[in-house]
Formats: structure tokens, sequence, C-alpha cells
């Protein structure tokens, strides 16, 4: 665990070298997820858990995204680094994202994963799936490329169902509404400064792929790339496959 503006957030460390960061999306990174120990032969992993995610504390007056925001920033700067790679997936992408609008002085590459945070279409036009108000049945395949790949409730402790109700919960505060954006962020992506990278699955149908090159256009100089055989979470359907992708754009 690590103190961060008195709130004590989960930490989970690997590997050694150049730092890389990770926001993780809808739910905390699984210390024993492949694409972690592939990332981790890059350099030192740090993912934290999200606060009211995982195990990490989250405050009764913490129910807006900006003060997830800005405890990372406050995070970023608690690192013994003067810069560190960036990488959000989903709701983590967000969050990276926001930070990189601010201030870019410690981060010195970005990567967005199947990203959310931007509104593309008209105001009646969804563009990203409603996670809270739509049939589990639906989310799931929307989600994943091939649904065996998705989390198996039944086989789950009862102390892992009630850490991804929290996770749902805290998801819900921040992320309900406006439903997973800032209407003004796309207005405010202009200013990231840094490399960047977007990265996306081909099956994702929680945010298509025309979503993520909006977005990856929004950025200057930014990349896109897709992989193919993976829904929302790449890193977990295709671990290899997205940590060479990963590993291309630090080697530029």
């Amino acid at each position: 665990m690590t103190t961060v503006h008195g709130i004590d957030m989960e930490v989970v460390r690997r590997g050694a070298g150049q730092p890389i960061v990770l926001l993780h999306g809808l739910q905390q990174i699984e210390p024993d997820a492949r694409f972690f120990g592939l990332l981790a032969r890059r350099g030192e992993v740090i993912a934290p858990s999200h606060p009211g995610f995982g195990a990490s504390a989250r405050p009764k007056d913490f129910e807006n995204v900006y003060d997830v925001v800005n405890l990372y920033a406050a995070f970023l700067d608690s690192l013994p680094f003067d810069k560190v790679t960036l990488v959000g997936f989903s709701f983590g992408g967000w969050l990276a994202s926001e930070l990189a609008v601010r201030s870019c002085h410690n981060i010195e590459r970005l990567v967005l994963v199947d990203t959310v945070g931007i509104k593309v279409s008209d105001r009646e036009t969804p563009d990203i799936l409603d996670v809270f108000n739509t049939h589990p049945d639906t989310v799931k395949r929307a989600m994943w490329h091939d649904q065996a790949n998705a989390p198996d409730f039944n086989a789950m402790s009862d102390e892992a169902l009630i850490k991804r109700h929290r996770n749902w919960e805290s998801l819900s505060l921040y992320a309900w509404h406006p439903y997973m954006h800032n209407p003004r962020l796309a207005y405010w992506l202009p200013r990231i400064g840094v490399p960047t990278q977007v990265i996306w699955g081909a099956s994702d149908g929680i945010v298509r792929p025309s979503y993520g090159r909006t977005f990856a256009g929004l950025i200057p100089g930014a990349g896109f790339s897709v992989i193919e055989n993976a829904g929302h979470h790449p890193e977990i359907e295709q671990p290899d496959a997205f940590a060479d992708h990963v590993a291309r754009f630090l080697n530029r």
C-alpha cells in the first residue's frame, strides 16, 4: 500500500528500469496477468488501483472523476522518477488523457488503450455502450472477442465477487453522468505534447475502433493501431500482441 494525499492506495509493482505506470479500466489489474509480466520485461511497471477499486480506500466525498485525476497528479509527483510512460486502459485512459492535458512535465510517453472520455457523435447517438443499463449478456458479447476470456463469476470466491461489486459501484460514482466522458475533453486534447500511441481491440463493441481513430486524430502526432481478435481488453485477449505494440512504441 502507498499513501498519497492521505489516501491509502493499493499499488502492484514488478520489474526494474524504465518506469511504466498503468491506470486500469473497469477493474483493477491482476498481478498475475500475462501482459503485466510481459511489460515488466521492459521496465518497472507500477499499477495503482483507483480509489474504491481493489484494496484502495475511497474517501466518502470522492464521487467525481476529477478528484481521481487530481489524486493521480499527486501520485505521479510522489514517484522517484523525473518522467514515466503512462498507460491508460478504458476508464483509466480517460484519466491518463486528463492528466496529459493538464501537464506533461512528468509524462514521457502516453499509451491509450480502448479509451473512453470524449463525445464524438451528436447528442442523440451513443458512442459508448451503457454498461450500467444494458443486459449483462449484451455487455459480455460487446466486451470480448471470445467470450471464453470473460471472467467466470461462478468460479469466483465471495471475496472476489465483493471486490468486483465495489469496483462497479465506484465506477458508477465517477462515470455515470455525464456517461464515461468529459464534454470538453475533445477540445483540449490538442494540448497533449508528448509522443502518444492509441491501441484498440478490433472487435471492441463497448467503444468501437472508429471512436479510437477519432480520439487519436485529436492528439497531435498520435499513432493508432488495431489488435485483431481482441475486444475491449486487448491486453487480456492478446497479451503478446499488446506487449509487442507497446514495445515498438517505446523503441521509437
